[in-house]
């Protein structure tokens, strides 16, 4: 059996010296597998040797002087432990100086108050940056960030992401639900189980307990915004805002809510250069429309037939805005369009109130009334109201359809919307089916 612990402090000097003296480094051994290799720098750097699985394996254990010949010796006989163990002494250093990491790394987020490395609350920032902000609008995240900082993040966000299971998380969701606040329970849920599942593919847990939540919260109860759909009270309705005495920028805006089947924001933020007066068409952007983020940067723009009573209504109003930017600007100022409080307020002027009458409620009016009254093809609306199909081929064949039906549809509605303003008779027209 080879001899251990051969080396004294005397030799490793005499080796040192002789290193710098032929200017080359020289190696002695000091039994066990220890080595020392002596530098002409004058420092040496001490190594061990040991076998795993018949494969051979080095691993450094520091520089001379700073670790003695007795802290070496040490460090051997700790290494000779866990071989016995079945533990591989680099595995065991990396694994302890991983351990170090984190533990630092937590201590500086603790002091500068950030999210510590491994929480609910790093992952969710990092799935909001490299996920899902890269998916829906900037409002849309935004509005998913605030939700953690409001709901999560106080009580989940120093959690580690592996040790939070369902019942922890129903509680802060019950949190959300105890204020009324039902829907938004189920969003911050949907986006907790979104966070979870990249948790998963990035290491940080291994299961998404958000799944275990499925049937745990009350149901949202859907409530329609208010629409109008009776013939006679729509050409009430439409008397009203044909008298309504505000401005007539904001009368223009109601007679073309009730006529364009554009969503609220569409509409308010409609531009002069969106309007082709001799195709008679309106074309929206894609950025503008309730789409995904790809489809608003890359999608084809929203085409709108204008009915003869549109481009009328438009023209009318041309000499008030048309010298601008927007079609109906703010009455503060030209650079900005109008609020989307205009035409709700307006509304509420003429006596409807929210349970009555929306400005969003337009387009309900017109889906139900020019499929039960008009006899249009419910795909043709929902061609013109903008409606994604479910597969992205569907869309990309929709897109291109239907125009010629859709332009029918929007004179047949304005038609019928002059009837019903006019009292005249409210039974179907002759049916138009696209």
């Amino acid at each position: 059996m080879a001899a251990i612990e051969t080396l004294t402090d005397k030799t490793i000097q005499a080796a040192l010296k002789a290193a710098k003296a032929e200017g080359k480094a020289k190696t002695i051994s000091d039994g066990g597998g220890l080595t020392l290799q002596a530098q002409p720098s004058g420092i040496g750097w001490w190594r061990l040797r040991y076998w795993i699985d018949s494969r051979e394996n080095r691993l450094s254990l520091g520089t001379y002087p700073v670790i003695s010949l007795a802290l070496a010796r040490e460090k051997r006989r700790d290494a000779v432990k866990l071989k016995a163990e079945g533990i591989d002494p680099s595995n065991e250093r990396k694994a302890a100086k991983r351990v170090r990491t984190e533990r630092a790394a937590k201590e500086r987020a603790l002091a500068s108050g950030e999210a510590l490395p491994g929480s609910f609350q790093a992952v969710a920032l990092e799935w909001l940056a490299h996920v899902h902000e890269a998916k829906v609008s900037e409002s849309h995240a935004a509005r998913t960030r605030i939700r953690f900082e409001q709901d999560v993040f106080p009580w989940l966000g120093a959690r580690p992401m592996g040790e939070i299971d369902a019942p922890e998380l129903l509680t802060v969701l019950r949190r959300v639900v105890g204020r009324g606040a039902i829907e938004t329970a189920h969003r911050v849920k949907d986006a907790c189980g979104q966070v979870f599942r990249y948790g998963v593919a990035s290491g940080h847990c291994e299961r998404n307990p958000a799944a275990d939540l499925r049937d745990a919260l009350p149901p949202v109860q859907t409530k329609h915004l208010a629409a109008i759909v009776d013939p006679k009270q729509v050409g009430a309705l439409l008397r009203d805002m044909a008298s309504y005495d505000g401005h007539p920028v904001t009368r223009a805006a109601l007679a073309l809510s009730s006529m364009l089947l554009l969503r609220p924001g569409e509409l308010r933020h409609m531009e002069w250069v969106w309007i082709d007066f001799d195709a008679a068409v309106l074309s929206v952007p894609a950025e503008v429309m309730k789409r995904s983020k790809a489809d608003k940067a890359n999608g084809p723009p929203h085409v709108v037939p204008l009915a003869p009573q549109a481009v009328a209504v438009l023209e009318e109003i041309k000499p008030l805005s048309g010298s601008g930017r927007f079609v109906f600007p703010a009455l503060t100022s030209r650079q900005r369009c109008m609020s989307e409080n205009t035409v709700r307020s307006a509304l509420r002027r003429m006596g409807y109130g929210n349970d009555d009458m929306t400005a969003h409620g337009f387009r309900a009016t017109a889906r139900t009334m020019a499929a039960e009254r008009l006899g249009i093809a419910p795909e043709v609306i929902e061609a013109q109201l903008g409606h994604a199909v479910p597969d992205a081929l569907g869309r990309a064949y929709n897109r291109t359809q239907y125009l010629a039906q859709r332009r029918e549809l929007m004179v047949a509605w304005a038609d019928y919307l002059d009837v019903l303003r006019k009292g005249a008779s409210v039974i179907p027209l002759a049916g138009r089916v696209a």
